[in-house]
């Protein structure tokens, strides 16, 4: 079953305009570690997971086996900083990562456990309701990024939130039997999905985005794909609806009754905030992906570099199609971002025959001319240090005019983090952000990539694709 953040969200928060919904469950955050990574831009990432329970009414709607909640899907929704564009990272259930310290419901703290299974974290504690705490925490240890907010959402409601939408539009390259969706059964057993586009609702579409067998590699990396195209679909559904009281409020009922959350979104007023913040968001900037991945035996290992750069260029609020999507506007955002330094290819680095200004983009003093000396003991001609017209640049950024984006690229490589921009001026620019304050060299650490990498951005879909496009997913 796949977490509907954006969808739910908005139409809970938007209805609760009208509505004034209150009652909204919420999970404990004593949970929550208190060694978590800062926040590192004004937009939002909320984590969703959902649960396949079998507690309350998700037993009749065929939810997991056993009475621990399990996590059979979650993503992580970044919504950028300038409010116009948000992208959802898939985390397979089957990952490999470590799951640090969690506290059990005793009151307990659990040991770390490493290269487990990440679903693993959501039934620490074994509870029917699950532990979404841990799920948190273990989100936060992998990719470095603060989670504002959490939300679980079962099969009850999203049964109900399909049907209270009408229906969602989907598509299939196949018949699919009751085998299809059961593969322990002795027969094909009858017939559940024609071939071709159609709409479901209820437990069809619980069937529709549980469907793992008979269909692409039957892999659950196929079926991320199939419920990544699912909830586009309903996303353009709600909007296509309208945003109106009449459209809105039996949404809003079935949506706030979907879902249990984290205290900071357990009221009506908090969801309206949140909902507003992605009023703006349109379907072609609505991005859903999956974090880079490969197979480790039966299971899924996170794939690095990749997985990294992916969450670096979250932090940097760059989006998958490599536009500054931070909302500062102040330069001309058409070229991409670097892969950052290492100590092997500063090395290699040669600045002879290349001009260059250096500007300081932050408020620390003396950083032009820190970088000045270093760009110049590799043979760069500087020919301007100055202050630049605004101090909030976060990552360093190399401007370049015509013809010179060969050596913009070359100076980029010395920077962790940097990216490239054309200009309509001569000469190449380098504009210092707050990356460079961290890293004041050119061998940090750890490079710090803000590129969505290419086997990430190829293989994105948007809310506005159509749903009968690439149909194996997978």
């Amino acid at each position: 079953m796949f977490g509907l953040s954006f969808l739910v969200l908005l139409v809970a928060g938007v209805g609760s305009a009208y509505l004034k919904l209150n009652g909204i469950d919420t999970f404990s955050a004593d949970g929550i570690s208190g060694d978590r990574p800062p926040g590192s831009s004004n937009g939002q990432n909320v984590l969703v997971i959902g649960s396949d329970s079998r507690s309350g009414d998700n037993r009749k709607l065929g939810g997991g086996t056993g009475a621990v909640g399990r996590s059979d899907t979650a993503f992580l929704l970044h919504v950028y900083a300038n409010h116009k564009h948000a992208v959802a990272v898939s985390i397979p259930r089957d990952s490999l990562v470590d799951i640090p310290a969690c506290k059990k419901p005793g009151g307990d703290w659990t040991a770390p456990q490493h290269d487990v299974m990440f679903n693993g974290a959501f039934s620490v504690g074994e509870t029917a309701e699950g532990n979404p705490a841990c799920t948190q925490n273990t989100v936060e240890h992998l990719t470095g990024l603060r989670v504002d907010h959490t939300v679980v959402i079962d099969f009850a409601g999203f049964s109900a939130l399909t049907s209270a939408v009408g229906g969602v539009p989907v598509c299939l390259p196949q018949d699919i039997y009751q085998r299809d969706l059961s593969p322990k059964r002795s027969t094909r057993g009858a017939r559940i999905f024609a071939k071709g586009p159609q709409t479901v609702s209820g437990q069809r579409a619980l069937d529709y985005v549980r469907l793992r067998h008979g269909i692409g590699d039957g892999s659950d990396i196929g079926r991320i794909k199939r419920q990544q195209a699912f909830v586009a679909s309903l996303i353009k559904k709600v909007k296509s609806r309208g945003l109106n009281p009449t459209a809105l409020l039996p949404l809003a009922d079935a949506a706030t009754d979907a879902m249990t959350v984290d205290p900071g979104l357990g009221s009506a007023d908090r969801l309206l905030s949140f909902a507003m913040s992605m009023k703006n968001i349109d379907l072609h900037n609505t991005k859903f992906v999956t974090v880079p991945w490969r197979y480790e035996g039966s299971r899924v290992a996170i794939l690095e570099p990749d997985a990294d750069a992916l969450w670096a260029a979250l932090k940097a609020d760059r989006t998958v199609d490599g536009q500054d999507a931070s909302g500062r506007g102040s330069v001309k955002d058409k070229g991409a971002a670097s892969d950052g330094a290492s100590p092997a290819v500063a090395a290699t680095v040669s600045g002879t025959g290349i001009s260059i200004a250096v500007y300081n983009g932050t408020t620390v003093t003396g950083l032009a001319a820190q970088a000045t000396e270093l760009l110049r003991a590799r043979g760069f001609t500087v020919t301007t240090t100055a202050t630049a017209s605004s101090q909030d640049y976060a990552s360093t950024v190399i401007e370049y005019g015509p013809g010179l984006r060969n050596e913009a690229e070359t100076i980029a490589r010395l920077f962790a983090g940097a990216r490239t921009a054309a200009s309509d001026a001569a000469g190449i620019q380098v504009i210092l952000g707050s990356s460079y304050v961290q890293n004041p060299s050119f061998a940090p650490e750890r490079p710090a990539p803000s590129a969505v990498p290419s086997t990430v951005a190829d293989g994105a879909r948007s809310a506005d694709d159509d749903p009968c496009a690439d149909l194996s997913y997978g």
